[in-house]
């Protein structure tokens, strides 16, 4: 007997996405053929054709009435679930790889696929910034790792928390601060954050891989190409991405310097 070709079998599938739905159903619970028609939302003709080619590959088989995955249709429908996982998730980084530093993230870039990317445009190169700003608004609690501490988001972080509207623990590269206490009127916004009790700044002299915001419920990810310039930036509410964003955030706070309102003598 010839065994057929894995191309061949993931054409057929890849063919009709209705053949993978019910396959994937069918994976996780046996069902009547009505509640298959139900959950994939096709009609009788159509769904019967699937059945019977699924069946005819030893993928599923009855139960009485009840359809079923065998142990081999398991194990496909398992395949192209992360298959279409995966490249659910690489089209919607495409457009901003080259910019992610994957090294840096610890996490499958899976957890990333139903991301929020803003990037700039012509009419609004700042959006990701104001996606990054957005978000701090409407946060009770942050905290902030980058290796630049922009005017905008300093004000906010300032306003905020001198107001007692947001608790937040920043790591910053000693450059970012360093430009900071270069300007009379950064420096006076912040060492009045400084001296909020709402806030608490350390600074790190290692390389930061990758700016990140963790606030209540969303991990912000603002990525720069290597001259510095902000090209994209990615948020999710993935519990897997904000593990690892506050792991990371723990690693530098553990080892970064203290800043004080004293440390801004101008």
């Amino acid at each position: 007997m010839t065994e057929p070709e894995p191309l061949a079998e993931m054409e057929f599938l890849a063919r009709s996405p209705n053949r993978i739905e019910v396959l994937a159903a069918l994976a996780e619970e046996p069902l009547t053929r009505s509640e298959v028609a139900a959950r994939v939302d096709v009609s009788q003709p159509t769904l019967g054709r699937i059945l019977g080619d699924l069946s005819d590959r030893q993928w599923v088989t009855t139960e009485g009435e009840f359809y079923r995955a065998t142990a081999t249709g398991e194990l496909v429908a398992a395949g192209i679930t992360d298959l279409r996982e995966r490249l659910a998730a690489e089209a919607g980084l495409r457009d901003v790889i080259e910019w992610l530093p994957a090294d840096a993230i610890d996490v499958d870039l899976r957890h990333l696929a139903d991301a929020t990317i803003t990037t700039p445009t012509q009419t609004r190169p700042n959006r990701p910034i104001r996606r990054m700003l957005d978000l701090l608004r409407e946060a009770d609690h942050a905290n902030l790792l980058s290796h630049a501490f922009n005017e905008q988001k300093l004000r906010l972080v300032r306003d905020r928390a001198v107001a007692g509207d947001l608790e937040t623990a920043g790591v910053f590269h000693s450059s970012a601060i360093d430009a900071l206490r270069e300007t009379a009127d950064l420096r006076e916004l912040l060492r009045e954050l400084l001296a909020s009790d709402a806030a608490e700044i350390r600074v790190t002299e290692e390389d930061v891989p990758v700016a990140v915001e963790v606030t209540d419920d969303r991990t912000h990810l603002l990525l720069r190409d290597d001259e510095g310039i902000v090209r994209a930036s990615v948020d999710t509410d993935d519990a897997a991405v904000r593990e690892w964003a506050k792991a990371l955030h723990e690693e530098f706070w553990a080892e970064a310097t203290p800043l004080s309102p004293d440390d801004l003598a101008g």
